[in-house]
C-alpha cells in the first residue's frame, strides 16, 4: 500500500533499553490520570467512599505468578523485578520454580541451584524483604513446579505417591490355573524398586454387565485367594460355570516428579497426597530445610500464602494409600477388597464393572473415601500448618475425583484457572465452598493460553476473564511474570513456557519486555477496582444448586440454570454435602445462609456424574428436610419419589431414604418437576424470583454483593468458555436491579477503567426495583451500586431524575441535570417529579473523520544481549490507517507507535461543546493525549474516550498511543519458534471518528 505511505527522511534513530526485567527506570510507569466516562460523565467528591473505589489498596490488586529458573536467581534483580511489579499497580506475586522451555536442565545447576537450595533461599528472602518495602505479598509454592514434592522422598517410602496396578489371567471353565501371581499389568515407573502384594481375587464374566471398555464382572462370584498363595505362587481351579479371571492387586509408589524437572538434588517425587504421613513429609522439609529463623520471620511478618497448583497425580493405575481399605470401611461399613475389580485403573480407564447401578455406587463410595483422606490429610493439615507460620493455605483444589466444593471450603483462598476450567459453572462449584465457610476471596490463575506467547492483547484476556468475575472469582493471579534470565535463552529473556516442544508455547510473559508494559497500569487499576467492589460486603446468589459429587474443572452445569436461568437474570452456586454441616447452613426468613449468600432457594436433580439418576444419600435428605422445615424453598428435577442412594445401600437405607423425601415433597414449599423447563415456573409458585432481571434472554451476566450501605452489581456482556459460538453480541436492554439494603438509596454508575462514580440520571424505580438501560459491547463490564444520596461524595442529593426522554443521554453534572445529544434541537425529558421538561440544544458540528495521521513508531528489536532491545524510530506519514502488518515499512514490527493528527473545531466551541473519540479498531492498549494533557485511560473492550473539555475551538491536536505486541517481531527473530505463527494485525485500525456533542442544563 506505497500509495498511502511516505517515509520523512532523517526521521530514523536508534536507541536500547533492557527488555528483560532488569529494565529499571528505562520502563517508564505512567499513574493514571483522571477522565471522563465514555458514560455519562459528572463531578464527584472526594470522600472516602469515592477513594474506595477509585484507588484500591494493593490487597485487592492482581498479582503474577513468577517464574523462577529454580535458584538460578539474583537478590538484586530480585528486588528491581518487585519495584517493576510494585510500580505498574499490583498488589503482588507468587513465587513458583516452573522452566517448561528450558530443555537442557542440567545448565540450570539443580545441584547447586536448584529449588530449596541456599541461593534459592537467599532469592526467597531477598523477595520478602523488597516485598514489604513496596507493600506488596508475596505467596510461594509448597514445592517446585507441580504437583507438591519435597526432596529426599524416594518411590519406594510411605510417604510417596502411590498406586494400586492391577494383574490379571484368564481361566477357562473347569481349568487349573498353576503359575504365579498374575503380574501388574504395567512395569513399575524408574525408581520404583518394592511391590506388595495386597490380594489376589478370582471372578467370573459375566457379559451382560460388560460395556465397550470394560469386561463385565459377577459380583456375588468374587472370592478372595490371597491365603492360597504360596512363595508369588497361585495354584486354583475354576468352577465350570463360565470363564475366570484371576486378578491381583499390587500397591506400589507412582515415582511421579513434579513437572519439567529436575529441579533439586536429590531429585524431588510427589508425595502421598491422602495420607499424615505425605503432608508431614511436605511440612518436614520446610521445617528442617527451608525455614530459617530469618525466612520464619520473614514469612510470619509478610502474611502470605502457601500455594498448591492442582492436583495431578498421574499414575499408570488407581491412585492409592495405604490406609484406604480400613478408611473405607469405616466410612462404609463394608470392605473395600470385593469392590476393587471395578474400582482399578489401566492408564485412567475402567477395566471391569459389574452391574451398572451397582459399579456407580460402588465408586461414588470409593471416591469419596479418597475425597475424605484428602480434605482431611492433606488440604485440612496443611492449612493449619500454613497458620501455625501466619501464613495462608491457597490452592487448586481440583484434579483428583474429589469434593473440590468442599475443600474450598476448607481453604483460605480457593482458586480456580481460566486455561483448565470449561465454563463458569466451574467457579461457581468453588465459590459455593468459599461463600458458606464465610471466606472472602476466590483466586483465578488468569490468562494463560496455549500458543499464544508474545500474542496475547488485553483485549483477549478481560474477554476470557469478564464471566469468571461473574461467577465469583474476585481475585487475578495472573499468568504470569518471568524472572529476566536463564542460561542460553534468545532475546527478550527466559520464559516460563516459551518455547514449548520448539512452539511458541503458552503465554504470558508480562513485564517490562512487552511494549504494553508503559500501559499497564491502567490494566492494574481497572482489575483492582473490580476486585474492590467484588470483595467487598457479602455475596448475594439466588439459588443454591446441591451437587452430590462435588467435582469442578469438568464443564458441567445445572439444569434449566446454567442454559436457561443464566440468560434471565439468576445466579447460582453449588453446595455439596459437607458444606450443609457448616454453621452457615441455616434458614432465616426462607433464606439458607441468611448473612450470605442468603440463597432464596434449594435446587437438588440426580448426580451428572453417576448416570443422573435420582440420588440423594440419606443423610444429606435428612439435613435437606430440615432446611425445607425451617421454611427453604426446594426444587427437585426427578423422579425423587423413587430415589436411591447413591453410595451401596444399607440394609433398609432405600426405604429410609424414601420415606424422607415423602416428608420433604409433601412441604407446601417444596415442588417436584420431572421436566427441566419446568423448574422455572417451580420457583415462580414458590415465590422466589433473581435479584436482576431483565424482559428477554441476554449474555448479560451479574454478580451482587451487598454492604449495609449499599448493593453493588458488577454486569459483563460475556459468554461462559471461549468456545461458545456463536459470538457474544452487543447488547442495549433494560435492566432491574433489586436493593437488599434499607433506606433512601440512588443507583451510580462506576466506571472500573477510569475510577469515576456517579449518579444515573436517567432510571425508573418500583419499590426496592431500579431499573436501568445497560448496553454492553462483548466482553465489557460495568459496575452499578445502589446506595445511599451522596455515598460517593456527588453533591446531587435526591434532586428528581429523569425517568424517560427523547435526547441520547441525561447526566448529572456540576450544573445539575443536564443532557447531552449529538444534533441539535428541542428535547423532552419526563422527570421523576412528574414533571416534563423541553430542553433546546444548540448546532452540533458534524462528526470529523481524520484523513491524515502522522506516526512515530517505535519498533523494538533484539539488542546485544537477550535481555536487552533495541529501539528503532521510524515517522511516516499516513494517509490511510492500516494494521502494521500491511505497513511494508512496519510489517514485522513490534513497539510503541505514536499517532497524531489535528483536527479543527469551529471559532465558537464553547464549555457547552464536547466530543467522543471513537478509536475503532485498536490493538493492543492504547492511551489518548488532546492538546498535550492525557487522558482518562481507555476501556480496552470499547475504546471510545470522552474528551470533555479538552477540545478547544481552532486546532487540536489528538495523540493515540498504541503497543503492540512483540510476536510479528519474534516470527523473524527466532524463525525456528515463531516462524510458523501468522502475522498478526496490530495498531491503528480505526476507523477513528471525533463524534461532537453539545449538553443543556434539564431546568
Amino acid at each position: 500500500m506505497h500509495e498511502h505511505l511516505s517515509q520523512r527522511r532523517g526521521t530514523t534513530r536508534r536507541t536500547v533499553l533492557a527488555a528483560g526485567l532488569s529494565v529499571g527506570a528505562a520502563s517508564v510507569l505512567l499513574s493514571a490520570a483522571p477522565g471522563a466516562l465514555a458514560a455519562p460523565t459528572a463531578t464527584t467528591g472526594q470522600g472516602p467512599a469515592a477513594d474506595w473505589f477509585a484507588d484500591p489498596p494493593r490487597s485487592v490488586r492482581p498479582r503474577f505468578r513468577w517464574w523462577w529458573p529454580d535458584g538460578l536467581v539474583d537478590p538484586d534483580e530480585i528486588a528491581r523485578e518487585i519495584d517493576q511489579i510494585a510500580d505498574a499497580g499490583f498488589g503482588g506475586m507468587e513465587i513458583a520454580a516452573v522452566h517448561h522451555s528450558i530443555r537442557d536442565k542440567s545448565v540450570l545447576d539443580s545441584q547447586g541451584h536448584g529449588w530449596g537450595s541456599r541461593p534459592w533461599r537467599d532469592g526467597v528472602e531477598a523477595a520478602l524483604r523488597r516485598a514489604a518495602r513496596r507493600g506488596v505479598t508475596v505467596d510461594l509454592t509448597l514445592g517446585p513446579s507441580w504437583p507438591v514434592a519435597v526432596p529426599g522422598v524416594v518411590p519406594d517410602d510411605e510417604e510417596a505417591a502411590q498406586e494400586l496396578m492391577y494383574g490379571r489371567v484368564s481361566v477357562a471353565p473347569g481349568a487349573t490355573y498353576d503359575g504365579p501371581v498374575p503380574p501388574p499389568a504395567h512395569a513399575p515407573a524408574p525408581g520404583v524398586t518394592r511391590q506388595r502384594l495386597l490380594a489376589v481375587q478370582a471372578a467370573r464374566v459375566d457379559t451382560a454387565h460388560s460395556t465397550r471398555k470394560e469386561t463385565g464382572l459377577d459380583a456375588a462370584s468374587v472370592r478372595d485367594l490371597t491365603a492360597t498363595v504360596t512363595d508369588a505362587t497361585l495354584t486354583w481351579t475354576a468352577p465350570a460355570d463360565g470363564d475366570w479371571v484371576l486378578l491381583a492387586y499390587w500397591r506400589r509408589g507412582s515415582a511421579q516428579q513434579p513437572e519439567s524437572g529436575p529441579h533439586s538434588s536429590p531429585a524431588a517425587y510427589v508425595v502421598d497426597h491422602l495420607s499424615p504421613a505425605g503432608t508431614e513429609a511436605v511440612t518436614r522439609y520446610w521445617e528442617r530445610e527451608l525455614l530459617t529463623p530469618a525466612l520464619r520471620q520473614l514469612l510470619r511478618a509478610a502474611g502470605g500464602a502457601f500455594f498448591e497448583d492442582s492436583v495431578e497425580l498421574e499414575t499408570d493405575g488407581l491412585n492409592w494409600t495405604a490406609a484406604l481399605p480400613e478408611a473405607f470401611e469405616k466410612r462404609t461399613g463394608r470392605p473395600l477388597l470385593p469392590y476393587l475389580p471395578v474400582l482399578v485403573l489401566d492408564n485412567s480407564n475402567q477395566v471391569f464393572a459389574y452391574e451398572a447401578q451397582l459399579t456407580r455406587q460402588i465408586r461414588k463410595d470409593f471416591w469419596d473415601t479418597v475425597s475424605d483422606l484428602f480434605n482431611r490429610h492433606h488440604i485440612r493439615a496443611l492449612r493449619d500448618w500454613a497458620h501455625s507460620l501466619g501464613m495462608a493455605l491457597r490452592s487448586q483444589p481440583y484434579g483428583l475425583q474429589t469434593d473440590a466444593i468442599a475443600s474450598a471450603a476448607l481453604l483460605d483462598v480457593p482458586e480456580g484457572e481460566s486455561l483448565g476450567f470449561k465454563n463458569l459453572d466451574d467457579y461457581r462449584c468453588l465459590a459455593g465452598g468459599r461463600d458458606m465457610a464465610g471466606h472472602t476471596v476466590l483466586s483465578c490463575e488468569a490468562g494463560a493460553y496455549n500458543g499464544s506467547a508474545y500474542g496475547t492483547t488485553w483485549d483477549r484476556f478481560l474477554r476470557t476473564m469478564g464471566g469468571a468475575y461473574a461467577a465469583g472469582v474476585n481475585q487475578t493471579v495472573l499468568h504470569g511474570f518471568s524472572y529476566a534470565t536463564a542460561p542460553g535463552v534468545a532475546w527478550p529473556g527466559f520464559a516460563a513456557f516459551s518455547p514449548y516442544n520448539g512452539a511458541p508455547g503458552y503465554g504470558e510473559s508480562w513485564g517490562p519486555r512487552q511494549p504494553t508494559w508503559g500501559h499497564v497500569p491502567d490494566i492494574a487499576d481497572y482489575l483492582g477496582r473490580v476486585h474492590q467492589v467484588l470483595q467487598t460486603g457479602t455475596v448475594r446468589a439466588d439459588v443454591a444448586v446441591f451437587r452430590q459429587t462435588g467435582y469442578s474443572a469438568t464443564g458441567i452445569g445445572a439444569s434449566w440454570f446454567t442454559s436457561t436461568g443464566v440468560p434471565l437474570g439468576w445466579t447460582h452456586q453449588f453446595l455439596s454435602g459437607p458444606l450443609l454441616d457448616l454453621p452457615a447452613a441455616t434458614v432465616s426468613d426462607r433464606r439458607l445462609a441468611p448473612d450470605g449468600p442468603a440463597y432464596k432457594a434449594l435446587f437438588v436433580e440426580g448426580d451428572f456424574f453417576y448416570g443422573s439418576t435420582p440420588t440423594l444419600a440419606l443423610a444429606d435428605a435428612r439435613k435437606i428436610l430440615a432446611l425445607a422445615e425451617a421454611g427453604l424453598p426446594v426444587v427437585l428435577l426427578g423422579a425423587f419419589g423413587q430415589a436411591l442412594t447413591p453410595g451401596v445401600p444399607g440394609s433398609g437405607d432405600t426405604e429410609r431414604l424414601r420415606a424422607v423425601l415423602d416428608r420433604l415433597l409433601a412441604l407446601p414449599h417444596v415442588e417436584r418437576v420431572t421436566d427441566k423447563t419446568a423448574v422455572g415456573d417451580a420457583l415462580a409458585r414458590l415465590g422466589v424470583t433473581p435479584d436482576v432481571r431483565h424482559a428477554t434472554a441476554s449474555t448479560l451476566l451479574n454478580a451482587h454483593r451487598a454492604t449495609p450501605e449499599a448493593d453493588f452489581y458488577y454486569l459483563v456482556n460475556g459468554k461462559h468458555a471461549e468456545t461458545v459460538k456463536p459470538p457474544v453480541a452487543a447488547i442495549d436492554h433494560d435492566v432491574t436491579l433489586r436493593r437488599t439494603g434499607r433506606g433512601a438509596a440512588v443507583p451510580y454508575l462506576l466506571d472500573p477503567w477510569t475510577g469515576d462514580a456517579v449518579r444515573i440520571a436517567r432510571y425508573t424505580r418500583d419499590g426496592d426495583e431500579f431499573t436501568v438501560r445497560v448496553a454492553l459491547q462483548p466482553g465489557q463490564a460495568t459496575i452499578v451500586a445502589l446506595g445511599r444520596p451522596g455515598l460517593f461524595g456527588d453533591r446531587h442529593g435526591a434532586r428528581p431524575h429523569a425517568v424517560a426522554t427523547d435526547a441520547e443521554q441525561v447526566l448529572f453534572t456540576s450544573r445539575g441535570l443536564t443532557l447531552r445529544a449529538t444534533t441539535g434541537g428541542t428535547y423532552t425529558t419526563r422527570l421523576s417529579d412528574g414533571d416534563t421538561v423541553t430542553t433546546t440544544v444548540g448546532p452540533v458540528p458534524q462528526p470529523v473523520t481524520p484523513d491524515r495521521w502522522e506516526l512515530e513508531a517505535e519498533d523494538w528489536l533484539p539488542g546485544a544481549s537477550a535481555t536487552r532491545t533495541e529501539r528503532v524510530l521510524r515517522t511516516l506519514t499516513l494517509d490511510a490507517l492500516l494494521p502494521w502488518s500491511r505497513v511494508p515499512e512496519l510489517a514485522d514490527s513490534a513497539g510503541v507507535g505514536r499517532y497524531r493528527t489535528t483536527v479543527h473545531l469551529p471559532a465558537d466551541w464553547d464549555a457547552s461543546h464536547g466530543a467522543l473519540l471513537e478509536l475503532g479498531r485498536v490493538s493492543d492498549t492504547c492511551r489518548v493525549t488532546v492538546n498535550g494533557t492525557r487522558l482518562a485511560p481507555v476501556d480496552r473492550i470499547r475504546p471510545v474516550v470522552d474528551l470533555g473539555a479538552s477540545l478547544r475551538g481552532g486546532a487540536n491536536v489528538i495523540e493515540v498511543e498504541v503497543a503492540v505486541p512483540l510476536v510479528n517481531r519474534l516470527r523473524v527473530a527466532q524463525p525456528a519458534v515463531f516462524g510458523t505463527v501468522a502475522r498478526q494485525d496490530h495498531g491503528l485500525v480505526g476507523p477513528v471518528r471525533l463524534v461532537p456533542y453539545r449538553q443543556a442544563v434539564v431546568s
